[in-house]
């Protein structure tokens, strides 16, 4: 019931931001949007509002170019994407370089969390918290 809930409430901010959901990966999902501004509000949406169910949850933004596959999507972006997710801490919207300087003048502030490696991307990456 406590998922069914979540998932729920991810959906409407996700209609309120004019994300469209690719898929439910279980306890999470993947998403697309018109841009990355919208992309990081909702998440950090999201974050906020789950609270009131008691739970933490954690986000990745990045943008690129990605390939449709039937109702799915693929590529390197959504591969950046999910390792990014999977860096954030628990109650953390984070987001790589591209995304910072794609809404620079938006008014989202971030701060860096430093370099990463993200498994199956070659080099470090910067990444930031949407703060």
């Amino acid at each position: 019931r406590l998922l069914d809930r979540h998932d729920e409430l991810v959906r409407r901010y996700l209609e309120r931001y004019r994300g469209r959901e690719v898929k439910s990966t279980g306890d999470g999902f993947v998403a697309v949007f018109d841009g990355p501004a919208r992309a990081v509000r909702c998440a950090q949406a999201i974050v906020d509002a789950v609270t009131a169910l008691d739970l933490q949850v954690r986000a990745g933004v990045h943008t690129g170019e990605v390939e449709r596959r039937g109702g799915d999507i693929g590529g390197v972006a959504v591969h950046v994407g999910a390792r990014v997710a999977a860096a954030a801490s628990a109650g953390e919207v984070l987001t790589s370089r591209t995304v910072k300087d794609l809404v620079a003048g938006s008014g989202i502030a971030f701060a860096s969390r430093g370099t990463h490696e993200l498994k199956g991307i070659p080099g470090e990456r910067e990444l930031f918290a949407a703060v």
